[in-house]
């Protein structure tokens, strides 16, 4: 059977991938701190559901502690490599700054060591859509320029990019960088607009809108994500063919809905879903936000025909139908 090593398998989008590479016959060999970032509780249900099927194998890690890494290296066989841990989020990245370079940067780099040493077959991260950063044109292009993040968490996966190019070059591991836009899904992170604009409708509380709604967002589903990751899994790289722009088996590929949608007919559609209004506290920009995300993923459908496709009602409809499913409303 074969074995896949899925770092931060308790977060939302490992535990949505662990969870339908098992159903496809993997065996996968799970990583997570369960860093309390937040509500840990969601974290301990999704790892309680992975537990209860066969073929999962969890290892509670820090991936910036290179001993305890390099022993599950040690016991464990296993293929290709997702790494989707990482120290998430914009905003938090300016109150604490050392966290992000410990898991997004340290983390990052004894994985690379750690994959390189055993010749893993291929090497697929998390990049994120905030390495446009103030980039003017969209859609955002993988050939286009990253060279000016806006928050610390857009820098270090940026760095993430970059380092992987290195070890990809050096050794030839062959890695791909999956730049992902604003995933949203049932088991979301409750530091995400959907879930916190949800919860407060619900209960009646006024939401904190930024930018008085003038925002555009490329708003992903979960399962395209998955769907994408599987599919990217299975190929991996190889280096110095005619379409590369590097003699590394390195590349990267947006993974967004290439739609995006203002802020405020999203909160619409949980209107709509919730059957309440919306309390809205119009807010400025927030530092370390962007105004749009719009992904160009004619990459992505070129190299393995598929394009994310689940609407923001069809998505919305499903986390509300979680929630109310999850909290017992």
């Amino acid at each position: 059977m074969n074995s896949v090593l899925v770092t931060g398998c308790a977060g939302f989008i490992g535990f949505h991938l662990s969870t339908r590479l098992l159903d496809l016959g993997f065996r996968v060999v799970g990583l997570d701190n369960l860093s309390p970032y937040y509500d840990d509780g969601l974290k301990a249900a999704r790892l309680q559901i992975l537990e209860s099927k066969e073929n999962f194998c969890f290892a509670k890690v820090d991936i910036a502690d290179r001993p305890a890494l390099n022993a599950v290296f040690a016991r464990e066989d296993f293929g290709p490599i997702v790494h989707l841990a990482a120290q998430a989020g914009v905003r938090y990245s300016l109150e604490n700054p050392d966290l992000y370079v410990k898991s997004n940067i340290t983390g990052f780099v004894n994985l690379l060591e750690e994959a390189y040493r055993r010749k893993t077959p291929h090497f697929v991260y998390a990049s994120s859509s905030s390495v446009y950063g103030a980039n003017k044109k969209i859609p955002f292009s993988e050939k286009d320029n990253v060279d000016f993040p806006v928050s610390l968490y857009a820098a270090t996966k940026k760095s993430n990019e970059l380092i992987a190019h290195v070890y990809a070059h050096l050794y030839g591991l062959p890695v791909t960088g999956l730049r992902f836009f604003t995933v949203y899904g049932p088991w979301g992170r409750p530091d995400m607009a959907l879930f916190k604009f949800c919860k407060a409708i619900i209960n009646g509380d006024p939401i904190d809108v930024y930018n008085h709604g003038k925002m555009l967002r490329d708003f992903t589903y979960v399962d395209d994500i998955v769907a994408a990751i599987v599919r990217i899994m299975k190929s991996p790289p190889v280096g110095g063919t005619a379409s590369s722009e590097t003699q590394a088996p390195y590349r990267v590929y947006n993974i967004g809905n290439n739609q995006p949608v203002e802020v405020t007919r999203l909160i619409e559609v949980i209107e709509q879903q919730v059957g309440k209004k919306a309390k809205m506290n119009m807010m400025p920009m927030q530092p370390g936000d962007v105004p749009v995300t719009y992904a160009d993923v004619d990459a992505l459908a070129h190299d393995f025909g598929y394009r994310p496709e689940t609407s923001i009602e069809t998505g919305v409809g499903r986390f509300v139908e979680w929630y109310r499913g999850h909290f017992g409303l």
